[in-house]
């Protein structure tokens, strides 16, 4: 195969502020991969809660460059498997590779992903759109810019409560909130209860991953589901989260890609748990990976994109919620 690596920074429309930190530059890692006149692409996003930088990123792949380079590849699965040794400090590396392989090898057998699978598209869940911490007039103002019909709404503020309460005076959206583990138990619980009457429908993250005595209380006294996100990163995290939250939040950059992300999923589903994916900011090269993965889900938030003012690629769009499959085999995506 033949490696390629294509780093970029990318605007957001808008300031994308959580409870940890606000940006306004996206630096991605697109790696390509190439083999018998066909091309693979996959991405990974720079993200500094997990001190991963673009730089950081492409000084391991290209550590390992002889031994991709010299692999012809069978399988994804076969070709992740031998990967894992050598990028198990560095997932979110081994997500860019894995999605390439997996884009790479749909295209040898000339079908989208999602058929090589054999999955049923037409229950697919809608992705959400997210509203970053802000101003309540400027959450307002970004929820009437982007009308659509479900919002992940950032919070982690003083006056989380209020926030909700004034949004849905604009809007008969469903609300979902991600709190980013900025709550304690009392809070957590005193907002799931506030929220369940204004048509939120669950809670991702509440409080830190560390708090695991706390989550048992919340998990067994909240108002709303509970989805876990920094408390579920790798496979190993799966089994860790049942009794703690009722579904899962999948990050193909934090647990290592598609491979991992299926075998999560399957094991959620078996605990009982419901799943979703979500977005780490990637373009539509990240995102048209995750839309595969879309018959498998409960829910989806896959908004990269849609918040940022510039991307990489054309591949899946996105439409009022709904995914439209790019008519093309692989996942979709082709680099602009």
């Amino acid at each position: 195969m033949q490696l390629t690596l294509h780093p970029f920074e990318l605007k957001f429309r808008h300031t994308f502020t959580i409870s940890r930190k606000s940006k306004d530059v996206q630096p991605l890692l697109v790696v390509e991969l190439k083999q018998d006149g066909l091309s693979g692409l996959g991405e990974t996003a720079d993200n500094s809660y997990y001190n991963m930088t673009v730089p950081h990123l492409m000084e391991a792949i290209n550590a390992h460059r002889a031994l991709i380079e010299g692999h012809t590849l069978t399988t994804p699965e076969a070709f992740w498997d031998l990967l894992y040794p050598l990028f198990k400090d560095n997932l979110f590396a081994l997500c860019a590779i894995d999605l390439a392989a997996h884009d790479l090898y749909a295209k040898k057998l000339n079908k989208k992903l999602y058929e090589v699978w054999g999955l049923d598209i037409s229950h697919n869940p809608m992705t959400d759109y997210t509203i970053g911490i802000d101003t309540v007039e400027n959450m307002v103002s970004k929820l009437k810019e982007f009308p659509w019909p479900i919002y992940k709404i950032k919070l982690g503020t003083k006056h989380d409560i209020a926030i909700i309460e004034e949004l849905r005076r604009h809007t008969d959206a469903i609300f979902r909130v991600d709190a980013n583990c900025a709550w304690g138990v009392e809070e957590t619980l005193r907002n799931a209860a506030a929220f369940k009457s204004l048509g939120v429908e669950f809670i991702e993250q509440p409080m830190p991953a560390a708090d695991v005595e706390g989550m048992k209380k919340v998990y067994e006294q909240s108002a709303l589901p509970l989805i876990a996100d920094e408390s579920c990163i790798t496979e190993d995290d799966v089994a860790r989260c049942e009794g703690l939250f009722h579904g899962i939040n999948i990050k193909l950059t934090k647990c290592g890609g598609i491979t991992p992300a299926r075998r999560m999923i399957h094991h959620a589903k078996r605990l009982g748990m419901q799943v979703m994916t979500g977005s780490m900011n990637e373009s539509t090269v990240g995102t048209s990976a995750v839309a595969h993965l879309l018959p498998y889900l409960d829910y989806v938030d896959m908004d990269g994109p849609l918040l940022l003012a510039e991307d990489t690629s054309d591949g899946v769009k996105i439409v009022d919620g709904r995914i439209i499959y790019a008519d093309r085999p692989g996942t979709g995506a082709l680099l602009r």
